[in-house]
């Protein structure tokens, strides 16, 4: 069945285990600005439920839809048991909603051999469906830190260089704050500058600034600033929450954001403050380079590595055709921005 009073779905989202920011209503309000309709398909009751909201686009001259539920589907209670209802759903509904589909992405926040996929169950019963594994879109690999020990406890997971760091960029005066939407723009002229060093792409402003938008007014979205004793911001997080949940999809440092180490006070500050506010974990999103993965290593938590993506091909011509016209796109993408690769990236990644 489809599901049409987002706040239902948000909640539901918000109490999954886990939920996503990317699977809320507010993701799809984001997304819509450029060309993306939400569709949400869930199944089952109770304990057994089991839902996506799909995003679809269609990409002109092609006559198919691309659809992707991103960090989806989500589930009351993970069961390899709850795939083919879900999946049979799929097949029956999305069609019927959404017009012609050439397939549909998902990539579940579920770990690898973890509680919801013992021994890869859950991977097997996904490619006993018709489920086949896909190239991922979002990070496959994050480092998550359990938010339930005391403030003590988190700072002594840190590695001992990383709180010499973050005392160093105190004593150098450096101070963490929060802010609103009127420093968005300093907030992308620093992921710009991290961007065009580190050799990644990123959107234009005005994408940030829907995402703000669409989380802030619910308590959702935070933006943090490390800024030196002359008030010159040198680093930046914006934050976003579902839940219990705090995920770091965006941010950046200056070069002297670099020197000062404010990007390890300012990591900790939303570490901690997190925690303050009753979030019960921390995404450090996404593990891109070794250089990402060790400056987030020296923060503690845990390494999960995902069951990855996977398509359900709907139309087989169709995504071909799709596979085809997003290589091409994604290569003219690169060359516009000067993007050559991604191996001197910094220790903030993107979303993007």
């Amino acid at each position: 069945m489809t599901t049409v009073d987002p706040s239902a779905w948000d909640r539901f989202v918000a109490t999954s285990d886990p939920g996503s920011y990317l699977q809320t209503s507010a993701w799809a309000a984001v997304k819509a600005v450029n060309g993306w309709a939400a569709h949400t398909i869930e199944t089952g009751a109770d304990g057994g439920r089991i839902g996506a909201q799909i995003l679809v686009r269609r990409p002109r001259p092609m006559p198919w839809g691309f659809a992707y539920a991103p960090r989806g589907p989500v589930a009351g209670a993970w069961t390899p048991g709850t795939i083919r209802p879900f999946t049979e759903a799929v097949r029956a509904d999305l069609g019927r909603v959404a017009g012609r589909i050439s397939h549909l992405r998902i990539d579940p926040e579920i770990e690898a051999d973890g509680p919801h996929d013992p021994d890869g169950a859950l991977r097997r019963a996904l490619q006993a469906a018709g489920w086949r594994p896909a190239a991922p879109i979002q990070p496959n690999a994050t480092r998550i830190i359990d938010l339930r020990p005391d403030e003590d406890s988190l700072w002594g997971e840190l590695r001992k260089k990383w709180r010499q760091y973050v005392n160093k960029a105190r004593t150098a005066g450096v101070t963490v704050v929060d802010a609103d939407a009127h420093r968005l723009g300093e907030f992308y002229r620093i992921y710009r500058e991290t961007a065009d060093r580190a050799g990644f792409l990123i959107r234009a402003e005005s994408a940030y600034r829907d995402v703000w938008a669409a989380f802030a007014p619910s308590g959702n979205a935070r933006l943090l600033f490390a800024q030196g004793a002359d008030g010159e911001p040198q680093a930046t997080l914006l934050l976003v929450r579902c839940g219990p949940r705090v995920v770091e999809p965006y941010g950046g440092m200056t070069e002297a954001g670099g020197e000062s180490r404010a990007n390890y006070l300012l990591k900790w500050e939303a570490i901690r403050s997190s925690r303050e506010a009753g979030a019960t974990s921390y995404d450090l999103w996404g593990l891109a380079t070794g250089g990402i993965a060790h400056f987030k290593t020296g923060f503690g938590g845990r390494e999960v590595r995902y069951v990855g993506a996977w398509d359900l091909v709907l139309s087989p011509v169709g995504r071909r055709a799709y596979e085809l016209a997003q290589g091409a796109r994604v290569r003219w993408a690169r060359r516009r921005g000067g993007v050559r690769g991604g191996e001197n990236a910094a220790a903030f990644g993107a979303a993007d």
